[in-house]
């Protein structure tokens, strides 16, 4: 047995390591710190048991129940739900709640905004370091040849582009909110018609740089088109904080050995 990972024991309930190794696969964990996975694949496999645990002590029977049109929970699946269900005290989300919400965060409650971007992009898997390296060298000096001579981004952009849109000079037509990814939608957020963005901008597909040609903000939405939708959140939030809560009092009353859960996961 790794003593860097051991097995993991639950109120005398043996976790095994090479089944902790095999969830941590399940686990994103930072570039050459495999340790991180495993502590993450503990923790998880941890309070699994402690549910379930729970549940033989409240004395639960699963019920599977259907998730979506052809999937249906596990046994072990069906308690957890079951043990949160009798254990989770969410109290009730307020009219006033959802007011205040929405008073004080008016600007993201917006129809969306449409956008006419163009960009170059210097394709490079997220694992390949030395290719995202040449890709930010790349296109860091491209931005420097643009902000001194604007007229040439649509000619770098065709000779240059790893993207079908480098031949119309990089320009991606009108898109709106939701159909970019995340990376590339919060740099068109801040840019105004016109601008280049003055850092190269990473996203799962390479590296990018990115000019915004027009763009038209979407209206601040009235509150009661969004009222479900901030209530929905909300609710999710306290079911959050409590399941949290729950699982926090399950570990600090348990006699758990091969993981200190009390520390942050840092290898």
């Amino acid at each position: 047995m790794n003593p860097l990972m051991p097995d993991v024991t639950v109120n005398g309930e043996t976790i095994p390591s090479a089944a902790i190794a095999a969830e941590a696969q399940n686990h994103n964990a930072p570039s050459g710190k495999p340790g991180w996975a495993w502590q993450a694949a503990a923790k998880a496999m941890v309070v699994r048991a402690l549910l379930l645990q729970e549940a033989g002590r409240m004395g639960l029977k699963p019920d599977p129940q259907m998730i979506g049109a052809d999937k249906q929970e596990t046994e072990e699946e069906a308690l957890i739900r079951a043990v949160l269900d009798e254990r989770l005290e969410i109290k009730a989300i307020t009219e006033a709640e959802c007011q205040t919400i929405y008073d004080t965060r008016r600007e993201v409650f917006r129809a969306p905004s449409l956008f006419q971007p163009a960009h170059i992009l210097f394709a490079a898997k997220p694992k390949d370091r030395e290719a995202r390296d040449i890709a930010r060298k790349n296109a860091a000096e491209f931005i420097k040849t643009i902000q001194k001579t604007p007229k040439v981004f649509a000619d770098i952009a065709k000779s240059n582009s790893d993207c079908p849109s480098k031949d119309a000079g990089g320009t991606l037509g009108q898109i709106t909110t939701g159909d970019t990814v995340h990376e590339f939608e919060a740099v068109l957020n801040i840019l105004e018609a016109g601008d280049l963005h003055p850092e190269p901008v990473e996203t799962r597909f390479g590296v990018h740089i990115i000019r915004m040609d027009e763009k038209a903000l979407g209206e601040i939405l009235p509150y009661d088109a969004v009222k479900s939708q901030i209530k929905e959140k909300l609710e999710q939030l306290a079911w959050a904080k409590a399941a949290k809560k729950l699982t926090q009092d399950l570990v600090d009353q348990a006699e758990i050995n091969g993981i200190d859960l009390k520390k942050p996961i840092i290898n």
